[in-house]
């Protein structure tokens, strides 16, 4: 699929190289765009080059090339796992896979969050992505105010504390196994990797760094893994504090 929206994951330079790449194995990787919904059964398999939700046309092709037979990234099942922060906090912590101290707010324990994390705290819509639906709480008037915002549009919000870092790892991971290591590094004078403007798709970003898996710390690498492991056997990029 294109990767058209300004939150793609994948640039349209980075498309062809995927197509150069499918070329020297001897594949025919044509291009299709959601207009194209009618024309999966004609293909093998679908790589989709979107940023992927359950309610948006990436979920309905891919629950159609999965229907058909075909071979799929990303899977319906990972769509939904995935697009649920949730679903994955609390599968993680069943799993004892680190992550920063986490608590799944709502209404009935919003004021004790302070106590148990601390501040500041950041809170997390349950289908964000690309540093949108991502907030940081600094004060308790600050968390109450975004509290009542978030819990407007869902009855529960994913809440942790804050850990500084000047970089975040990414690993990538497919068929359970590690593909690329990177660090993502914050954007300037932010405490994200991408600083979001007024308009879509006005964004800036930090530094990034790509190095062999083997050069990575091994167990950034192997907690990676192990949280996509829990997810399925597709692609994925686990990022890691």
């Amino acid at each position: 699929a294109s990767a058209s929206a300004a939150d793609a994951p994948s640039s349209p330079r980075a498309l062809r190289q995927f197509a150069r790449a499918a070329d020297q194995l001897g594949l025919e990787p044509p291009f299709v765009e959601r207009s194209d919904y009618a024309r999966v059964a004609e293909f093998d398999a679908l790589f989709i080059r979107e940023t992927t939700r359950v309610d948006h046309h990436t979920y309905r092709f891919a629950r159609r090339a999965e229907a058909e037979g075909l071979v799929v990234v990303d899977d319906p099942r990972s769509i939904v796992q995935c697009a649920n922060k949730v679903y994955q906090a609390e599968l993680l912590s069943r799993h004892d896979i680190p992550t920063p101290k986490t608590v799944i707010a709502h209404e009935r324990n919003r004021d004790g969050l302070i106590e148990q994390l601390g501040l500041p705290i950041v809170l997390k819509q349950p289908d964000s992505s690309f540093s949108v639906g991502v907030v940081k709480a600094h004060d308790a008037a600050e968390l109450e105010r975004e509290l009542d915002r978030l819990l407007e549009e869902s009855d529960l919000v994913l809440a942790q504390e804050f850990v500084k870092t000047d970089f975040d790892w990414r690993v990538g991971v497919l068929g359970g196994e590690p593909l690329y290591a990177c660090r993502y590094f914050m954007a300037r004078a932010h405490w994200q990797i991408l600083k979001h403007g007024g308009a879509p798709g006005d964004y800036s970003s930090g530094k990034v760094e790509t190095l062999a898996v083997e050069d990575a710390p091994r167990n950034v690498v192997r907690t990676a893994v192990r949280a996509a492991k829990l997810m399925g056997d597709g692609l994925y990029g686990v990022d890691l504090k």
